[in-house]
């Protein structure tokens, strides 16, 4: 095998690329410091047992493991930021009040979400914590809406869901563990004989309110027929009030509603939502409440967040313009040096033209460039 060939699903970057890839960046990052979030940055790798306290099979398995040389311990290397920031926040920060963080790092898969996916995902996420009314639900899905919108993201469709549907239709029901895992693929799939196969032990109420939520999706009508057809227990009831309040503040975004549908369900504690780009069939941003995040650290408190990569974003979103540079040529004169020099202190893009290389094609869009005209060097426009 070639030495310069990667792994499957790993590759480089290359500078078109990477270009829109870090304007997108920037621009997420600068949204969520306009409403006020801190940017952290966790350890690419950390004690396993650290890494993964809490966060189920899932991650598990998606996480590299290997042999700290130093300490003999076992370490992973993250597949999801959200773990390392709530160990943060709660030994860390340590505040008693609202936090509100974010970041932004590359996450590394042992196996790739999709055929076309990368398992090094660039990612982007912003979390609140020590609020857990809906104003934070609403901050955090107002600022998933706005950053993929800052980027040109311009038909975003919602979708949304709430664990608590699943846990209030529940409760009183004993399932092991493997059960569980299957009632939600179950639900996922929209399987209603694998659901049956998975309640049979149930009475036959929790089969019918099962059978019947695999029917409810669709826009906010869903909610009312909900109303009508499932045991409203406390839970279920609280679960369809936030998603009513929360749909109505998200316009003028598209917003649909998939009461079954429970992917992270061992991660959500409340609202969950997705949000999906005109045309594309993975969803771009996965966010909602996990309340339980930082319990295995000693801190159980409220929150709420989202996250989202970037390079998968940056596939759908259109490239910006080239930014105008000035072409210089390369001369050990002091006038055109100086005047190199004060172009990009003033923030201008020059790029000097290396002997016997005038006539290559660069990246830059070089709508002038410098001339000596009379003795004296001007930019003058191509």
């Amino acid at each position: 095998m070639s030495a310069w060939v990667l792994p499957d699903h790993i590759a480089d970057v290359l500078p078109s690329e990477a270009r829109h890839i870090e304007e997108i960046r920037r621009d997420l990052l600068d949204t969520a410091r306009s409403y006020g979030y801190e940017l952290v940055i966790p350890p690419l790798l950390e004690h396993l047992e650290s890494l993964l306290s809490g966060t189920g099979e899932a991650l598990d398995l998606q996480t590299f493991k290997l042999v700290d040389q130093l300490s003999g311990r076992t370490m992973g290397v993250r597949a999801d930021s959200t773990p390392q920031v709530a160990r943060i926040d709660a030994h860390l920060l340590n505040r008693k009040g609202v936090a509100r963080l974010c970041y932004c790092g590359p996450v590394l898969h042992t196996r790739p979400s999709g055929a076309l996916s990368t398992r090094e995902p660039l990612q982007f996420g912003a979390e609140i914590y020590g609020h857990s009314g809906l104003e934070a639900d609403l901050e955090a899905l107002t600022l998933a809406l706005d950053v993929v919108q800052t980027v040109g993201v311009k038909q975003v469709q919602v979708d949304m869901a709430d664990a608590r549907i699943v846990q209030g239709l529940l409760d009183g029901v004993s399932l092991t563990p493997s059960q569980s895992s299957a009632l939600h693929a179950a639900l996922i799939a929209k399987d209603a004989v694998e659901v049956r196969s998975v309640l049979a032990g149930a009475e036959s109420r929790v089969r019918e309110a099962f059978l019947v939520l695999l029917q409810l999706y669709g826009d906010a009508s869903v909610l009312a027929e909900a109303r009508r057809v499932l045991p409203l227990s406390d839970k279920v009831g609280a679960a369809l009030d936030a998603l009513e309040w929360l749909g109505a503040h998200a316009a003028p975004a598209a917003v649909s509603f998939d009461l079954a549908d429970l992917r992270g369900y061992a991660y959500y504690s409340g609202a969950q939502f997705s949000m999906y780009a005109h045309g594309v069939s993975e969803s771009l941003v996965r966010g909602g409440r996990y309340d339980e995040v930082g319990s295995v650290f000693g801190r159980k408190r409220p929150a709420v967040g989202f996250g989202l990569d970037i390079k998968a974003l940056a596939s759908v979103v259109a490239a910006q313009p080239l930014r105008a540079a000035v072409r210089a040529p390369w001369l050990e004169d002091a006038a055109l040096r100086g005047l190199v020099a004060d172009l990009r202190k003033a923030g201008e893009v020059v790029v000097c033209i290396l002997p016997g290389h005038e006539q290559e094609i660069d990246e830059f869009h070089c709508d002038r460039e410098i001339r000596s005209v009379g003795g004296q060097w001007q930019v003058q426009a191509i």
